[in-house]
């Protein structure tokens, strides 16, 4: 009984703890702009099913993505028996599951092999950053928290599969013994090889072990989980409605100012009164482009929780590539701390408060913006569909439009494109004169 309180205290505090922090994080995504991506339902769950939950994207890259496909089905198919761990201290029972029989056994073994799996790939992980030490993973943005984050969650990952291994090992050697309340619910092919290193423990002794692994087990999963918020692994969660909400028209094609495009479409109307004042805009006026993270829309700001942090955006950038400064993956780690400070700031000063930085300089720089090439690599690499690119542009649209800062080339194809229709320096009436010189 007082075990069964103990555990429902902890299950509460942590289910409490978790949902707390979730709500902050759906809150700072709130502050982005509004965004209807409500459309093409059925076109939206067929592309999560296929990228969020097929991993579509992640094989791309065979042996990163095999290994990343085996911890995602041992997380995803392990909470079965995690199901089983919460019911069992609920209720002070053991193996509350048991009844099933034969199902039951062939889930312990299926169980088995995957920890086995899971622990194995975190391990070859954990070489490919530290040992191989991959380029994509020490880029100047990857810090020591970065780094650390990435290594802790690998590290946890197999010292929970190592205990639930352990814990069955006890568990079984237990059943052998005719420990009460451990009876027989089949085999267990990868704990039974360290049953040998238990055979000469007492029937207490392996009761107090494999209690102490089901308490650490239960008690790593409660942290795990509520570690995620604060970590990249927040994709976990987040990667599904991530990839519903993406943009589903052509890459290549940027999203117009509502503000512009009205303006445009009174300049062309024939029906328009040349000399009628234009209608006087509704509401707070909008910025032109974004320069803190309150001017991104709601989409972007969830693409900065969801990145995994992995680095294929960087390692296609073609700029990057070059050696310029631009990483794709430093513009979402960037805006995901702006908006940390920013929720920050305003659960502890209120909703109105203005600490007098923003996004723009502050954490990313011209000269990363105006390095883009606008060739649409980076979200074509990323594995939970983030748009860099967005951003990117949404940035460099307010240092144009609103501050006028644009490199000398780039104002002569502005101008060109004003006088003659095409970035070049043709007038219109010459600008097919080049048919006549085949």
């Amino acid at each position: 009984m007082i075990s069964s309180i103990v555990f429902i205290v902890l299950l509460i505090a942590a289910s409490l703890l978790f949902a707390k922090n979730v709500k902050t994080i759906v809150r700072n995504i709130k502050l982005g702009r509004d965004l209807d991506r409500s459309d093409r339902k059925n076109e939206r769950f067929s592309l999560m099913a296929r990228v969020a939950l097929g991993q579509s994207k992640m094989v791309v890259r065979p042996v990163a993505g095999l290994l990343h496909i085996v911890v995602y089905l041992g997380f995803i198919i392990i909470n079965i028996e995690v199901l089983e761990i919460v019911l069992d201290g609920i209720t002070g029972k053991h193996r509350l599951f048991a009844p099933l029989g034969s199902i039951y056994y062939g889930l312990i073994s299926a169980f088995e092999y995957l920890a086995l799996a899971v622990l194995v790939a975190c391990a070859i992980f954990l070489i490919r950053r530290n040992v191989l030490r991959l380029k994509r993973f020490h880029n100047s943005e990857m810090t020591s928290w970065p780094k650390s984050d990435a290594n802790l969650i690998l590290i946890t990952e197999i010292m929970l599969m190592g205990a639930f291994l352990l814990m069955n090992a006890a568990d079984a050697q237990l059943q052998v013994l005719g420990a009460e309340h451990y009876t027989q619910v089949g085999s267990f092919p990868i704990s039974s090889v360290f049953m040998k290193m238990m055979g000469g423990m007492s029937e207490g002794s392996l009761i107090i072990l494999e209690r102490g692994l089901w308490w650490f087990h239960i008690i790593g999963i409660f942290a795990f989980l509520n570690y995620l918020p604060y970590s990249k692994h927040f994709h976990i969660i987040l990667a599904f409605p991530n990839v519903f909400y993406s943009k589903l028209s052509p890459k290549g094609q940027l999203d117009n100012m509502e503000a512009v495009k009205k303006e445009v479409e009174l300049m062309f109307d024939p029906s328009a009164d040349p000399y009628a004042a234009p209608p006087e805009p509704q509401g707070e006026p909008q910025r032109f482009g974004a320069k803190d993270v309150t001017d991104l829309t709601w989409k972007q700001l969830m693409d900065s929780y969801t990145c995994t942090e992995c680095g294929r955006c960087t390692d296609v950038c073609p700029a990057n590539g070059t050696g310029k400064k631009l990483s794709p993956r430093k513009i979402m780690m960037d805006t995901r701390d702006r908006l940390e400070e920013v929720g920050k700031g305003i659960d502890k000063n209120g909703k109105d408060f203005n600490d007098g930085k923003s996004l723009l300089r502050d954490y990313i720089t011209e000269e990363e913006l105006l390095a883009c090439t606008s060739c649409n690599a980076c979200t074509e690499a990323c594995p939970v569909n983030n748009d860099p690119l967005s951003v990117i542009v949404d940035l460099r649209r307010y240092l144009i439009m609103e501050e006028s800062k644009a490199p000398a080339e780039w104002t002569g194809i502005f101008t060109n494109i004003e006088n003659n229709g095409a970035p070049w320096q043709f007038a219109q009436a010459d600008r097919l004169n080049w048919k006549n010189e085949q």
